[in-house]
């Protein structure tokens, strides 16, 4: 197949910075969308990526998977889109689309595994798959979604990732107007899950370990903040809340939050990868018919989705704008929490 040579930013090793790198592209097939990315989201997926924390990180390595920016050139078959319009790509560039997964819309269940936008395995050039932190990239049709034309497109790139990862469990458990919801930490993730929340009609509380997050949080649309470590505050919420959002990317006691659910109210997490610790206790989930339950992304129909309802509500991210040469020093202020609340790249930044 033939290729074309682009500009990005990506690194050759786990311990190694990023910097800039020239990587493949394939040329477009019948079916495909080429996307001149104007900005590209940082999401913690993407250092962990980087520095193989999970491990099975193939090099050389280019995240990125919030990519916003207008469509270059289109296959003979794109019927969906033309050279101009805006357009996204998520966490996902293919899936099989014949499994029982797919035929439903859940692609990021796909049974026989999803394409990431990168680190996934490259059916057409037979490498991994490069994210968006580079100057252009060609994904099929069906997994390109459009832009609403009235939002603030660099602050659209995070809802490609913690967007959908926090509207796909809003959206499973039906929350609306008589919905109390609660959300646990107030990072990209969690403040997208207020945003959402709110914009669905629900009535949303905050769960915070510092009491400084408060003005924040109600800025954001949250109508209550919990302390999470003051005991009276959390007996004061026992058995109240439909569905809690755990957007804690760490280890920790999920056991004080399944006594504020309600009955049949479920607990998601969304954040945290691995084993629970301390172990989960069974008496107050058997004595409320309550759940902890998991979640991760969404498929192409539930992101549109998303997308324009963030259009028709005037929802985006609270971003940061970075250059791409800083992507290294933003890795390091991500670690510290030190973001309000997402990082986004200005690709222009890349043609300097």
């Amino acid at each position: 197949m033939n290729t074309y040579t682009v500009k990005a930013f990506g690194t050759e090793a786990a311990d190694a910075d990023l910097k800039e790198l020239k990587i493949e592209r394939r040329e477009i097939t019948p079916t495909d969308v080429e996307i001149e990315i104007l900005y590209c989201g940082v999401c913690h997926s993407d250092l962990h990526t980087a520095r193989n924390d999970w491990g099975g990180t193939k090099y050389p390595s280019v995240p990125g998977h919030e990519i916003v920016g207008k469509v270059t050139r289109v296959g003979a078959e794109v019927s969906k889109f033309k050279a101009g319009d805006l357009a996204a790509v998520g966490c996902l560039v293919d899936s099989c689309r014949t499994c029982d997964s797919c035929k439903q819309d859940l692609e990021q269940y796909c049974l026989n595994g999803f394409t990431g936008t990168y680190n996934g395995k490259d059916k057409h050039l037979g490498t991994h798959t490069f994210g968006g932190y580079a100057e252009k990239v060609v994904v099929d049709e069906h997994f390109v979604l459009k832009v609403p034309k009235n939002l603030d497109l660099a602050a659209v790139a995070p809802l490609l990732c913690a967007g959908i990862t926090t509207w796909s469990p809003l959206r499973h458990w039906k929350v609306g107007p008589n919905s109390k919801v609660a959300v646990i930490g107030l990072g990209g993730l969690g403040h997208m899950a207020i945003k959402l929340a709110k914009g669905l009609g629900a009535e949303v509380t905050l769960f915070s370990r510092t009491p400084g997050k408060t003005e924040d949080a109600k800025a954001l649309g949250a109508d209550h903040v919990v302390i999470s470590t003051d005991e009276v505050q959390m007996q004061a919420v026992k058995g109240k809340f439909d569905l809690i959002i755990d957007t804690v990317p760490y280890v920790h006691d999920v056991n004080p939050y399944v006594t504020t659910l309600n009955i049949n109210g479920t607990i998601v997490l969304v954040g945290y990868l691995g084993g629970l610790e301390p172990i989960l206790n069974s008496v107050p989930m058997i004595m409320g018919r309550k759940s902890v339950a998991g979640s991760v992304i969404g498929g192409i129909a539930e992101t549109q989705e998303l997308l324009d309802f963030c259009g028709e509500k005037g929802i985006v991210s609270e971003i940061e704008l970075i250059k791409m040469q800083d992507i290294n020093e933003a890795y390091e202020r991500m670690l510290k929490s030190d973001v309000r609340y997402r990082f986004v790249i200005d690709m222009a930044s890349l043609k300097n």
